[in-house]
């Protein structure tokens, strides 16, 4: 199996865990990644606030590299650029206008023919529930997760068109396939504030607050995420959340793809498990998990 990979910027900078676990996983997995050459960030949270053409055209050069890897697909793993590149595809597909000034604007002929796709979706759909479970070398029995999905990752509907966008599953359902056991929580696509993180504080503090108060009252032993603006909002400002409010949490954010690395027989240093905030290894030891 092999896939156009578009890292985006995080996962070769501040969420650089998620770049070596993705990475891992996928091969042992098999999954055989090809990065896109020469990609750019796709605008992100900031591009579509302060430039409509922007905010499609970033993604779209991203989407025609890939094309000229005569793929027709691209694999992502942030939930971010997810986002981004399927909205800029659907627009590419439907709007001529914003199509005609785009293309003329990167000098292309693009109409939005490659999927973007997540890793979540490629596990489920190209490997299998059972096709994991039978590379699992380590269950991750007992130790109990909250898959959150975020904002990003499945909605709008319409555009995504991925998982349900009230009750997702795919993650619980790839983290129950190794062994862990996952809550049912109503948390799990609440927003924890995004890029506000550095302009309004306190915002994200309080999301951030509500999101892990909850997941640790129903006896969660760690968060799992797909998307490193969750991850560094709720691992970063744990700490600042705790101190602001009197509560002690001391969760670890995990990347789904850290614990799926650890079932399938991968090391700390492997996955990046050292490079968290909130230290997850004592957890981890304690739940006898490495």
């Amino acid at each position: 199996m092999r896939y156009a990979f578009y890292p985006g910027c995080t996962l070769h900078s501040t969420s650089r865990e998620y770049d070596l676990s993705t990475r891992e996983v996928c091969r042992r997995l098999g999954i055989e990644l090809t990065e896109v050459p020469d990609w750019i960030c796709c605008g992100a949270t900031s591009a579509h606030v302060s430039m409509h053409l922007l905010a499609v055209a970033l993604p779209v050069r991203n989407l025609w590299a890939a094309r000229t890897m005569n793929g027709d697909q691209v694999l992502t793993c942030c939930a971010a650029c997810y986002n981004r590149l399927k909205t800029a595809n659907q627009e590419m597909a439907e709007d001529q206008e914003i199509r005609n000034q785009v293309n003329q604007l990167l000098e292309i002929d693009y109409r939005g023919e490659v999927k973007v796709r997540h890793l979540l979706e490629v596990i489920l759909e190209d490997v299998g529930v059972e096709g994991l479970r039978l590379k699992v070398s380590k269950k991750m029995e007992g130790l109990k997760v909250a898959s959150y999905y975020g904002c990003l990752l499945v909605r709008p509907p319409k555009v995504m068109q991925f998982d349900d966008p009230e009750q997702p599953h795919s993650m619980d359902d790839l983290l129950t396939a190794v062994g862990a056991q996952t809550i049912d929580w109503p948390y799990n696509i609440e927003c924890c504030g995004a890029s506000l993180s550095l302009t309004r504080t306190e915002i994200v503090l309080r999301l951030c607050r509500d999101i892990l108060a909850d997941a640790q009252a129903r006896g969660a032993d760690c968060v799992a995420v797909a998307c490193p603006m969750c991850q560094s909002n709720l691992d970063l400002r744990q700490r600042e959340t705790e101190a602001a409010y009197s509560l002690r949490f001391n969760l670890p954010i995990l990347y789904f793809t850290q614990i799926l690395g650890l079932a399938l027989g991968a090391g700390i240093r492997e996955l990046g498990l050292n490079r968290h905030i909130i230290d997850p290894i004592p957890l981890l030891k304690a739940k006898a998990l490495i």
